[in-house]
């Protein structure tokens, strides 16, 4: 990582974490492999964006390299020696993490005792094991973004972190902030325990068509004038295929119609509804045949469809 993690993203070094974020998915869509099939500067590119939105999303890495430069992981890694090599003394903000961020330790007897590498909480002697076994890793939370189709149905994702790329299976129903824990997939440990949990936090991208509130669906559905003067039978589609809805004659633009258990199915099996708006759509163009049958229409069904219409 010798190129400046800011310059990656195209940010200042005062940028919040908001506009990392927006950078990120900006970037990481336009280098995207699936996008740049074969493109090896592209993808390239795409790993290097993915390296800096690791560091700079997460507020102690970005400190540490904020302090330390290119070579914060190498004095992440290696322990916190008082002394040694340009490191005076124990730099609290680094351990502890800026901004009164939470200690990755117990208490101030655990931290002094991982940081000395042995012994036991009380009357502990020098050369003497640690009881129990080593700490694990740190965990890494990561936000990956996916269609809303993959969240209501479930199915496979993939993403990359640190060069990796990752596959995991989404289990339908999932929302914005939910989140998936990878066991073993974080931090490696510094004191030789198991490796930290990967644990990835849902962000649901909006649909063209269908929103979701809680359990349900909504979607507003085009429809003819002559199928909602009529009454008609339309498919609309729902996560679970294409469904019949029935049009009741004389229909308005505005009309809700529910379709029970077409919504978002969770993990206790109750699945919730789709909510249809029905939207009536005219032609932008119409002949001069079509323009005498509506105004003969109005001259024969007058009413005042403004009549309840006040401030």
């Amino acid at each position: 990582m010798s190129q400046d993690l800011y310059q990656v993203l195209g940010l200042s070094r005062d940028a919040s974490k908001a506009d990392i974020k927006k950078a990120h998915r900006k970037l990481a869509l336009k280098y995207h492999p699936d996008k740049n099939p074969d493109d090896e500067v592209a993808r390239d590119n795409f790993k290097r964006v993915q390296e800096a939105y690791d560091v700079l999303s997460d507020d102690e890495k970005r400190a540490a390299y904020d302090q330390y430069g290119a070579d914060f992981e190498k004095i992440r890694g290696g322990g916190f020696h008082p002394g040694a090599g340009g490191f005076d003394g124990l730099d609290l903000e680094q351990i502890f993490g800026r901004g009164g961020g939470q200690p990755q330790f117990d208490g101030f007897g655990d931290f002094f005792e991982q940081l000395v590498g042995g012994g036991r909480r009380g009357g502990r002697h020098p050369g003497q094991r640690q009881a129990g076994p080593p700490p694990k890793g740190e965990n890494i939370r990561y936000e990956i973004e996916i269609p809303l189709e993959t969240a209501v149905r479930g199915g496979t994702t993939e993403f990359y972190l640190e060069q990796e790329k990752i596959a995991v299976n989404i289990p339908a129903g999932v929302d914005d902030g939910s989140k998936i824990r990878l066991r073993d997939r974080g931090q490696p440990s510094r004191f030789g325990g198991p490796r930290g949990d990967l644990i990835l936090i849902m962000k649901v991208s909006s649909h063209p068509h269908f929103k979701r509130h809680n359990r349900n669906l909504e979607l507003n559905l085009p429809i003819s004038f002559g199928e909602a003067a009529l009454g008609s039978k339309i498919d609309v589609p729902t996560p679970n295929g294409s469904v019949t809805l029935s049009i009741p004659a004389g229909s308005s633009s505005g009309k809700r119609l529910r379709l029970k258990g077409q919504g978002v199915q969770q993990r206790d099996g109750v699945a919730g509804d789709l909510i249809v708006t029905l939207q009536i759509q005219l032609p932008k163009e119409l002949d001069d045949a079509s323009k005498e049958l509506a105004k003969q229409f109005d001259e024969r069904n007058p009413f005042n469809s403004r009549a309840a219409l006040s401030f």
